[in-house]
């Protein structure tokens, strides 16, 4: 199975997906002009990958910014970690949030709320 890595633009995060460790980062902001498009190679690979998972899947979300139509693609890569973690992969989540960005925390804590993943909030201390 392949990796994605996506090097991050100033409206795109950068997405490193390591299948064979087991590791996803999505770091940066995300206010892409086609969120669905831009996605979409992200949640095809967690696709295959739930197919044959890794033990543990481990995820690193860090962004510092997104809007409306990426919370809706994010939410669609959490639902695929559901499906991953439903098929035997101890999967983590670690939301990291800048320490005086209670928006993002929020944002961090609502996911938390809808999936039924393991979630540890990590704050970035300037």
């Amino acid at each position: 199975m392949e990796s994605i890595l996506i090097e991050g633009t100033p409206k795109t995060p950068s997405i490193k997906f390591e299948p064979s460790k087991g590791f996803l980062e999505i770091k940066g902001r995300s206010i892409p002009e086609n969120s669905i498009e831009f996605y979409k190679p992200l949640i095809e690979q967690l696709e295959a990958y739930s197919n044959t998972p890794q033990s543990n899947t481990n995820v690193v979300i860090q962004l510092e910014y997104f809007n409306t139509s990426s919370s809706k693609c994010i939410l669609d890569v959490f639902k695929k970690l559901v499906s991953i973690n439903n098929k035997g992969s101890q999967v983590l989540v670690n939301w990291h949030y800048e320490e005086d960005d209670e928006d993002m925390l929020e944002a961090g804590e609502d996911y938390q709320a809808i999936i039924n993943v393991p979630f540890k909030m990590v704050q970035i201390s300037e």
